[in-house]
């Protein structure tokens, strides 16, 4: 790759994140590149970030050549780590900044509601930086050819990429690193996790238990205040951006007629000022005394106002989960007598959104049955012939038509709604696990379903929840049973003894009653 690899596999990138910290002084402080002795400290901590490649040809390409921040997973201004890294850099070698996004023509099950949600946040993101004297730059293609050639376009001096540990950005950040031009740098940031992933732990951790007390061990570190985002300090030297297309992206990705996939839901409002309004926006936000009082109740679906619904906001990263942990320790202060709510919601927020990248970081089988543990792949082989009373093939599955109620109408929820419940989704993928010919297939099933309607699919935490149902990831051995062997099990009983089926049923059944689709409207906003 020219230089360690990022994004994948056991302790990758340590050279660089080695590199990193022997700039660093108290604190985590880092000494810009190359600068002398009285250099401005700088705010981003050098762990958070490492050197995929050092620039060849003998360093960078100074006289102006510009910094690039090549977007992805972190489509945000504000509390973004890789941008204020990109920026930094950019200052320290009085060099103008830019930002570039690439729009691939695919990108694993991404349909008209995925890119509708990204796009009308892109879109906010472009005068936000322009805002700040930072150009915006949209690139269609494949990313491990258009990003290269940008870089060449510009005579870039160092492109700052954002980490995601999942397959396709992987290979495309290697396939970068191949292709840099002469001169040109490559660091990669987590912006993604408060901990970064590489220094939470160097392996795949076996649960939440095991990977809790190094990140609790570590955040009185990371999570500190966020430095804001400052007007660049060197004008863009280049050619002006060009006017990004957006008419026809939307239309040609999220609106015209004829494609294929669920179409834009109406309930919730994509872009990063929106996702500010429901973390903490009156009187609706989900830090208010009247949401969080729920939240105790979030295991029960006949109360999804329990839930944050932040996950698709923090999926596309329109919202900082770094921001949204800053704001829960300072509503627990001011709300004492809701702490233990307050506790919970970190705990989801921190360690176990954090387990989960760290499970596909360290996986190169995060999303195959051969990457459950030995135990677990066993138990499933051992039972992969034993009867089951009913078999589904995935049309079934997808139109919601089993004989389970409850089941059909978590389908439900998931088709036309772009989320469903999280006491749910465990339901729902372990019955797809029981009533399908193999465990393969059922994984197969529950990650194409998960990914194609869920406005969070196509993230780790979709692949980890539907590998913790189905091949008992994070988890351990139960009581030994038919199909499941020593997987959990979960049944229409034990859900009926813990909430009111019927309710969770007539509501979902009163949200979809208008048809396919009736709450995910194609034009809401066209």
């Amino acid at each position: 790759m020219g230089g360690k690899r990022a994004g994948a596999g056991a302790g990758a990138g340590d050279g660089g994140a080695k590199r990193a910290r022997a700039r660093a002084g108290a604190g985590g402080a880092v000494q810009p590149a190359g600068a002398g002795a009285g250099a401005r400290a700088r705010a981003v901590d050098a762990r958070r970030w490492q050197e995929v490649v050092a620039p060849r040809g003998g360093g960078g390409g100074g006289g102006g050549a510009p910094v690039v921040y090549w977007c992805a997973r972190d489509q945000r201004v504000a509390d973004n780590w890789a941008l204020l890294h990109a920026a930094e850099e950019a200052r320290a070698r009085r060099a103008p900044l830019g930002v570039a996004f690439a729009l691939a023509p695919r990108y694993l099950r991404c349909g008209p509601r995925h890119y509708g949600f990204l796009l009308r946040g892109l879109r906010e993101m472009e005068p936000a930086l322009r805002a700040l004297g930072v150009p915006f730059f949209l690139l269609e293609g494949d990313p491990a050819a258009t990003v290269p050639a940008f870089l060449r376009e510009q005579g870039a001096q160092l492109v700052v990429a954002d980490m995601c540990p999942l397959r396709p950005r992987t290979q495309w950040r290697e396939a970068v690193a191949r292709g840099l031009p002469e001169g040109c740098g490559f660091h990669v940031v987590d912006a993604h996790n408060i901990v970064p992933i590489w220094e939470a732990s160097p392996k795949q951790e076996y649960a939440a238990r095991t990977i809790r007390p190094k990140i609790h061990r570590l955040l009185p570190e990371f999570l500190q205040g966020i430095p804001k985002m400052q007007p660049a300090a060197h004008p863009w030297a280049g050619a002006p951006a060009p006017e990004v297309p957006w008419d026809r992206l939307l239309r040609e990705r999220v609106t015209g007629e004829g494609l294929k996939g669920p179409r834009e839901v109406d309930w919730l409002v994509p872009g990063e000022a929106a996702a500010l309004e429901a973390l903490s926006g009156a009187p609706g936000g989900f830090l208010t005394k009247g949401r969080v009082g729920e939240y105790q109740k979030r295991n029960d679906p006949n109360f999804p106002l329990a839930l944050s619904n932040l996950s698709p906001y923090l999926h596309l990263g329109q919202l900082s989960p770094h921001r949204v942990a800053l704001a829960a320790l300072k509503f627990k202060k001011e709300h004492p007598a809701l702490k233990a709510a307050m506790d919970g919601f970190l705990e989801e927020l921190v360690v176990r959104r954090e387990l989960t990248d760290n499970f596909c970081y360290h996986n190169k089988h995060y999303d195959r049955v051969e990457g459950a543990s030995e135990w677990a792949q066993k138990t499933l082989e051992d039972h992969a012939g034993d009867k089951r009373e009913y078999i589904y093939p995935l049309e079934k599955l997808e139109g919601a038509q089993t004989h389970d109620e409850l089941w059909n109408a978590a389908q439900l929820e998931l088709v036309h709604l772009g989320k469903m419940h999280g006491f749910m989704r465990m339901y729902w993928a372990k019955k797809i696990l029981e009533w399908t010919e193999s465990p393969e297939q059922a994984l197969e099933i529950a990650l194409f379903l998960n990914d194609k309607y869920s406005l969070d699919g196509n993230d780790p935490n979709g692949y980890v929840g539907c590998m913790w149902s189905i091949c008992g990831i994070h988890d351990m051995g139960w009581t030994e049973r038919p199909i499941f062997g020593k997987i959990r099990y979960m049944n229409y009983n034990g859900c009926k003894r813990k909430f009111k089926i019927e309710g969770y049923v007539a509501r979902i059944r009163k949200l979809t009653a208008g048809g396919l689709f009736s709450g995910a409207k194609a034009g809401a906003r066209a």
